[in-house]
């Protein structure tokens, strides 16, 4: 799993969103968006307009949740293995270096 925390007000997402929509298409990866302290209009006017690269969001209205994961802010993206483990964090924007590092740790 991929676990990507994100809002509409955050402008690093809108720069790694193509990038997400890029990952979303390997079809070994499950992309999990987290929706962090967002007005709800506005997430889902950000996804229409840039598409959703994510099988399932997640709404974290408070951002416990996220706070929970260990984020210390958005966006961060975490890898979380088979048993449920977070293996890798990645704080900030991804970047087409970050994708092929994403790959190589998922093969």
């Amino acid at each position: 799993y991929i676990v990507n925390i994100w809002a509409s007000w955050c402008v690093p997402c809108r720069t790694e969103h193509p990038l997400l929509m890029e990952l979303s298409k390997n079809q070994s990866i499950k992309l999990i968006g987290l929706n962090y302290r967002d007005n709800q209009i506005n997430a889902k006017s950000f996804i229409n307009e840039f598409g959703n690269p994510y099988s399932k969001i997640l709404i974290d209205n408070d951002g416990t949740l996220s706070v929970e994961f260990g984020a210390y802010g958005v966006p961060e993206t975490f890898i979380i293995d088979k048993n449920k483990r977070i293996i890798k964090k990645f704080t900030g924007p991804i970047s087409q270096k970050i994708i092929e590092e994403i790959k190589l740790i998922i093969k």
